[in-house]
């Protein structure tokens, strides 16, 4: 039975699945956002806090700087930087960009929150 794990071939970085999808359009909107803000070194941050009407919170912010544990998801040269505490509630989330009739927002398809609140800013889990 070893041996057989021994000889399996190693799976590469590009048949795993993705931790986080960050779609083209966000990226799109982030590239926007930091050409505004003048410094091309921003990377868009995710973060999940508690509170919220459904218990845990989505944020987002500019950040210039990279911990050693954050996960970053880069799409078309935007880099979406996650912490580690954060990551376990949003892993294998999608973060979109969306223009409609309600204005323009961010939006995150979590597959982990069970419920969500109207706004889609805050989940349970």
């Amino acid at each position: 039975m070893q041996a057989a794990l021994l000889n399996k071939s190693p799976v590469s970085v590009g048949d795993m699945p993705s931790l986080l999808e960050f779609t083209p359009a966000a990226a799109a909107k982030v590239a926007e956002l930091v050409l505004e803000e003048g410094n091309p070194d921003l990377k868009l941050r995710l973060y999940v806090t508690g509170g919220g009407c459904s218990g845990f919170s989505y944020g987002f912010a500019f950040d210039d700087t990279v911990a050693a544990d954050d996960t970053q998801t880069v799409t078309e040269g935007v880099t979406l930087v996650v912490d580690a505490m954060s990551l376990q509630y949003v892993m294998g989330a999608r973060v979109d960009f969306e223009e409609g009739l309600e204005g323009s927002r961010f939006i995150i398809h979590n597959p982990n929150a069970q419920t969500t609140c109207g706004c889609g800013s805050s989940f349970s889990v």
